[in-house]
């Protein structure tokens, strides 16, 4: 099995999913529209609500989005929850019915942008602030309010990280295979236990929310920022903060996708660039903010941390990859890929476990060392693998 692609089949497919992109949304904005209109001619239509999703900003600018769609009331999963009742969750989840060209006004410290929905219900924004975020706390509340179809009452609050002037680094992760047990290797598994699970159900590697809060909490003066970026659907965003919540692992920002038709998922068709193209806008915000990058070998987050290694030099610190793959020829191209991300000036941990991610993180003074014997103990009765750490062109056993 090939795992590299060269660069101009990266950008060909690239010109091929923007293609896509833009067909798929002049025919399914008019039939999108055309639907909305007639639920609405026909009283079928739900109320509407303003979702909002957390996202971040600096000083200077801050961005913002959501998705106008008609209120479903989906509510939080309880752990004594039937499998039945999780499956109707889910099935309300995924059939959201979205309010095309729907109109916003986002207001955030003294400005405010209007923007409008996407045939999807999507709108994202940027704002200049007219007064900069007090320095007191880092998370902001920008108020969404819906303009179009129905002025007046509909709000939302999109919480906004800043990040604090202290924090001495960023962390940017993947989150099925790397946060949460997900098996996207295997389709059906993974699809049974979304539908049939909740955030009660769902669980995490052994060791991970104890790394994430040691990252989090860092050795600087203040917290450093955790971003979460996932190919997963936006419906399953309330889901995702549900289990972080559960789990004590940070919140912080969240990047899904717009999910396409299934033929264009089962073919993993953009997943690869809009990984990148969110971790690019990320560190594109942040200029002065190094980052770690935390994924897994089961997809492409190996080639993509590689390539934002090289795209911004010095400025990804550590690489670390869930070894998920059972595939030995996938072991060794990672191993391969490491020696270019050492080359760049950074390191890449190949681990099986979360405990070699944190030592090699300890040693470096980005984690206090009292914080490995939290992840030892947080992953306590499960036994580990091994690790590869490649690093200065050196390559050793974790």
């Amino acid at each position: 099995m090939r795992y590299e692609r060269s660069k101009d089949l990266d950008r060909d497919a690239h010109n091929i999913v923007r293609l896509e992109r833009s067909q798929q949304a002049a025919r399914g904005s008019a039939m999108t529209d055309l639907r909305w209109r007639t639920r609405r001619r026909l009283g079928l239509a739900r109320p509407v609500t303003v979702a909002t999703y957390r996202s971040y900003g600096g000083p200077d600018r801050a961005f913002v989005r959501g998705r106008v769609i008609e209120d479903k009331a989906v509510s939080r999963a309880h752990p004594a929850d039937s499998w039945w009742r999780n499956l109707v969750r889910t099935y309300r989840r995924m059939q959201s019915d979205a309010v095309p060209g729907a109109r916003v006004v986002v207001r955030l410290y003294g400005t405010e942008t209007e923007a409008q929905a996407d045939a999807d219900g999507f709108f994202h924004t940027w704002l200049v602030p007219s007064a900069p975020p007090p320095a007191d706390r880092s998370w902001h509340e920008a108020e969404v309010e819906l303009l179009v179809p129905d002025p007046g009452g509909v709000r939302g609050v999109a919480p906004v990280l800043v990040p604090p002037r202290g924090a001495r680094f960023g962390v940017v992760s993947d989150v099925d295979d790397t946060v949460i047990r997900a098996d996207v290797a295997r389709l059906a598994r993974m699809v049974a236990g979304v539908a049939l699970g909740s955030a009660h159900t769902r669980t995490p590697f052994p060791g991970v929310a104890a790394f994430f809060r040691a990252l989090h909490r860092g050795t600087g003066p203040a917290p450093n920022p955790v971003f979460y970026v996932s190919n997963g659907p936006w419906n399953l965003y309330d889901l995702f903060v549900h289990f972080l919540e559960l789990q004590g692992i940070p919140l912080g920002p969240v990047e899904l996708r717009d999910w396409g038709p299934p033929w264009r998922e089962i073919r993993r068709i953009g997943r690869r660039e809009h990984k990148t193209e969110s971790i690019r806008r990320i560190l594109q915000t942040f200029p002065d903010l190094p980052f770690m990058l935390i994924g897994d070998s089961g997809e492409e987050d190996p080639e993509i941390y590689r390539d934002l290694v090289h795209e911004f030099p010095h400025r990804v610190p550590a690489v670390y990859i869930r070894d998920v793959s059972p595939d030995p020829l996938r072991k060794s191209a990672i191993e391969a890929l490491a020696g270019e991300v050492s080359a760049a000036g950074s390191s890449l941990v190949l681990a099986g476990d979360t405990l070699a991610a944190a030592r090699h993180a300890a040693d470096h003074g980005w984690i206090e060392p009292a914080a490995v014997d939290e992840v030892a103990a947080d992953r306590a009765g499960h036994r580990g693998g091994g690790a590869t750490i490649v690093e200065g062109g050196e390559e050793r056993a974790g």
